[in-house]
C-alpha cells in the first residue's frame, strides 16, 4: 500500500511549484454564474405562496356568505389570474432595480413547493436532539443507521461500520478537533450513536438552479489544468502511480464572497478514471458557498461523484452516499476560527485512505478522529486505487472585472514572513 503524504506551504511560492508535477492558475466557466430556470417549474416564490396564505385566504372565503354577484367578481378574478402569462418580476438579487418578464403560474409554484418539502422530508431524518448554532444553523442528532446513506439500496437495513485499521507508518499528529466549529460552541454534542447532520432548509432548495441539482457540483467535462472564463484554479497534482492515500494541512481563510453565484474552496481530490463521462473524485476541504448554505462562512464539506458530476454525487450528506461514523463533527457546518491578515493561523488537517479490508474509502480529520466512509460500491474506477492526486483551491469569480475574493480584513493573503500573511496548503 502506497500512502501519498503532500503539504503544500505555500501555494504562490515558484520553489514549491518545482516539487510539484504541475502547479498553474487557470479559469473556467462555472454554471453557477448563471442562473438557470426548471422547465416545469418558475423560480422566485412570493412570501405569501411560502407561507401558505393561498390556503388560509381561501378559508376565509368560504367561511363567509357571498353573494351571487360576489360569487361573479370572484370567477371573473380567477380567470383573469389564470388567463394572465407575463408579469414583471423583480430581482431580489439586483435590490429590483431591473425588471424582467417571467412566467408566473400559481399552481405550478405551489407544486414546486410541494416538490422541495417532498425532497426536505427525504432529507431531514428525524432527531433525537437538535441543537442551535450560533451562526443559525440548526444541527439535528440523528440515530447513525438512519442518516441518508441508508437508504441506498445496498445499505438498507445496515449498520455502519466499525472503524478499521489506520494506515501503516501513519501518525496522529494534527490539530485538536474539540472546538472547531460554531455549533460545537455551546458545550452541547450529539449523543453516542447519533450523527450531527445540519438541517437543510426550504430557502438552501430555493437558491438552487433545480430541486434535482441540489447539493449538486456543475457537470463537468474537462480538467481543472484548462481554461475557461469565470472559473479560477491553483492546483498542484501528482500522477503516474496507484495511489491509497492522502493527506493534506489546509489553512482556513473566510473570503468575502460577492454574491450566492460565487464559491472559494480549499480541498484535495482524490482521482480516478478519464477526464469523460467517468470521473470518479472523492473530495474533502472547506468552503464558502453562499448558493448552497445561504451565508460567507468557510465550512468543512465532502464530495463524491462516480460518472464526472452528471447524475451521482453530492455535497455532505444530501444524498446516499457518504457514511459518517462520528458523534461530534457536522459536515457541513461552519468551521471557526479562521486564520487573519498578520495574525493568529487555522489549519484543518485531512486524510482520505483505502481501507485493504473492505474496499472503502475512509476520511480522518485532525489527530486521529474518523469522520466516515464512502462505501466502494458507489465507485468504478475509485473501487480498485487513485491515479492521481491533486491539492489547491478554487473559485468562481462573476464579475465583469475580475476582483480577487478578499479575505476577512479586505487583505488577499500572500505568502509572508513565518506565514502569518501567507495561505497554506
Amino acid at each position: 500500500m502506497r500512502l501519498l503524504r503532500m503539504e503544500i506551504m505555500c501555494w504562490m511560492d515558484t520553489k514549491t511549484r518545482s516539487k510539484l508535477g504541475y502547479f498553474d492558475h487557470r479559469r473556467r466557466h462555472h454554471h453557477q454564474c448563471t442562473r438557470q430556470t426548471d422547465t416545469t417549474t418558475a423560480t422566485d416564490l412570493t412570501d405569501e405562496t411560502r407561507q401558505g396564505n393561498f390556503s388560509d385566504m381561501a378559508s376565509s372565503w368560504c367561511n363567509k356568505k357571498t353573494s351571487p354577484i360576489s360569487v361573479s367578481v370572484l370567477l371573473c378574478f380567477l380567470l383573469l389570474l389564470a388567463s394572465s402569462n407575463i408579469r414583471p418580476v423583480f430581482s431580489s438579487e439586483t435590490g429590483g432595480s431591473h425588471a424582467t418578464n417571467q412566467t408566473f403560474r400559481p399552481q405550478e409554484e405551489l407544486r414546486k413547493l410541494e416538490i422541495i418539502r417532498e425532497h426536505l422530508d427525504k432529507i431531514n431524518k428525524p432527531a433525537v436532539k437538535s441543537i442551535q448554532s450560533p451562526d443559525g444553523d440548526l444541527i439535528d442528532c440523528v440515530l447513525s443507521h438512519l442518516q441518508p446513506a441508508f437508504d441506498h439500496p445496498r445499505l438498507k437495513g445496515q449498520k455502519p461500520l466499525e472503524p478499521p485499521e489506520r494506515p501503516k507508518d501513519h501518525d496522529h499528529t494534527g490539530m485538536v478537533t474539540e472546538n472547531f466549529q460554531s455549533w460545537s460552541f455551546s458545550g452541547e454534542s450529539c449523543p453516542e450513536g447519533t450523527v450531527p447532520i445540519r438541517r437543510t432548509t426550504e430557502q438552501d432548495m430555493l437558491r438552487a438552479s433545480s430541486v434535482r441539482r441540489f447539493g449538486r457540483k456543475p457537470r463537468r467535462h474537462v480538467r481543472r489544468d484548462t481554461n475557461s472564463n469565470g472559473h479560477e484554479h491553483a492546483v498542484g497534482y501528482v500522477t503516474g502511480e496507484q495511489y491509497y492515500g492522502a493527506k493534506a494541512s489546509i489553512n482556513v481563510w473566510a473570503p468575502r464572497v460577492f454574491n450566492q453565484y460565487e464559491f472559494s474552496l480549499s480541498q484535495l481530490w482524490v482521482i480516478s478514471g478519464s477526464f469523460g463521462d467517468d470521473l470518479n473524485t472523492i473530495e474533502a476541504g472547506w468552503q464558502v458557498s453562499p448558493e448552497l448554505y445561504g451565508d460567507n462562512y468557510p465550512r468543512f464539506f465532502t464530495y463524491w461523484t462516480s460518472d464526472a458530476y452528471q447524475a451521482t454525487g453530492c455535497y455532505n450528506l444530501l444524498c446516499s452516499g457518504f457514511v459518517q461514523t462520528n458523534s461530534r463533527i457536522a459536515i457541513g457546518a461552519a468551521i471557526s476560527p479562521t486564520s487573519s491578515y498578520s495574525g493568529g493561523q487555522f489549519d484543518i488537517s485531512l486524510l482520505v485512505w483505502k481501507d485493504p479490508k473492505h474496499g472503502n474509502w475512509w476520511l480522518e480529520f485532525g489527530n486521529g478522529v474518523l469522520v466516515g466512509y464512502w462505501p466502494s460500491f458507489l465507485f468504478t474506477h475509485l473501487r480498485d486505487h487513485a491515479s492521481m492526486v491533486q491539492f489547491g483551491g478554487e473559485v468562481v469569480n462573476s464579475q465583469a472585472v475580475r476582483i480577487p475574493h478578499l479575505y476577512t480584513n479586505g487583505k488577499w493573503p500572500l505568502c509572508g514572513r513565518r506565514f502569518r500573511k501567507g495561505l497554506l496548503f
